[in-house]
């Protein structure tokens, strides 16, 4: 059975919905390892995915994201290990019609039209979307008689999403979902995952873009080589690359500004002292009574891409 992801129309909203409180997970892998002959894929991973949570899953090429999706959406068994869905077996047809996946692998007939598409993927479900709902969400209104072989490759995104958005389940997988959008098409689906999450689905998404993912994941699971190597918000994760900065002209010293408690590193650049620390406010508090002439104060946190590419360096 084709499997789906649901998206709403809404309007302006915050960079990120605010963290859900704990619940029991609707999705869970529990310590599992899948092998293929003799390349083992993932080994002993355990994750789980909350309601309302939008949950991105990050690692390098050949980590085992892949994989984990395909456990969790029933195309694979694992070696060993548990993998449940809503509290069952996710192959089961009662589970797959909860569950929703806009993957890059998908294959769709090119000689289709957008709305003999919209049809087909439609009548796999009990209570599908209006197809003009569809249209508007996925921004395909004017091509709907288009051939899928005639889109250009953002529109064929666009369509591969609103084949996604049919069921209306309640757990959403996202493959590299804006993947030849445009910057105007690439927020407005960030601003549906976001409604999603709002109405209490559950999305897990895969990206390259960490923008991406810092701007819309409550919680962000980095894995290698089969393994979680790091786990937490977007800002905790960004802590672990060595913590924030601080920017800025003082008359303290290199030295004495190396002795303060957290303080990790200190560089002078053309006037500017670049101070790192875990507590970046304990330690602006100290300079700030010590130096009242302190100026062009800048702080800021690691970007997601230094953290990521240190918890996978290896």
């Amino acid at each position: 059975m084709p499997l789906s992801a649901i998206a709403y129309e809404t309007e302006q909203l915050p960079v990120k919905v605010s963290a859900h409180a704990p619940q029991q997970p609707i999705a869970t892998l529990t310590n599992v390892t899948k092998r293929y002959g003799t390349t083992l894929a993932l080994d002993g991973l355990s994750l789980s995915l909350h309601p309302g949570e939008v949950v991105a899953l990050l690692g390098p090429n050949g980590a085992g994201k892949s994989t984990a999706v395909k456990l969790l959406l029933g195309l694979i068994a694992p070696t060993s290990g548990a993998s449940r869905v809503f509290g069952s077996d996710p192959r089961k047809a009662t589970t797959r019609t909860r569950v929703g996946a806009m993957l890059q692998v998908a294959r769709i007939t090119e000689t289709l039209r957008v709305r003999e598409h919209l049809d087909l993927f439609r009548s796999y479900y009990p209570n599908p979307l209006p197809v003009a709902d569809i249209l508007r969400i996925a921004q395909l209104q004017g091509i709907e008689d288009r051939p899928f072989s005639q889109l250009s490759g953002g529109q064929k995104q666009r369509l591969l999403f609103a084949l996604a958005i049919c069921g209306n389940p309640d757990l959403i997988f996202l493959d590299e979902p804006t993947v030849g959008l445009d910057i105007e098409s690439r927020r407005a689906l960030w601003g549906q995952i976001r409604f999603l999450s709002a109405q209490g689905k559950t999305v897990l998404l895969t990206t390259h873009y960490l923008e991406e993912a810092d701007a819309l994941a409550h919680r962000i699971i980095v894995i290698n080589k089969g393994r979680v190597v790091s786990e937490g918000t977007p800002s905790e994760i960004k802590r672990s690359a060595g913590g924030r900065t601080i920017r800025c002209q003082t008359r303290l010293s290199q030295e004495f500004l190396g002795t303060l408690p957290g303080v990790t590193s200190v560089t002078v650049n053309q006037g500017t002292v670049i101070v790192t620390a875990a507590d970046v406010e304990a330690v602006l508090r100290e300079m700030l009574v010590r130096d009242e002439t302190l100026s062009g104060l800048e702080i800021a946190s690691p970007a997601l891409e230094d953290a990521f590419l240190a918890l996978t360096k290896n």
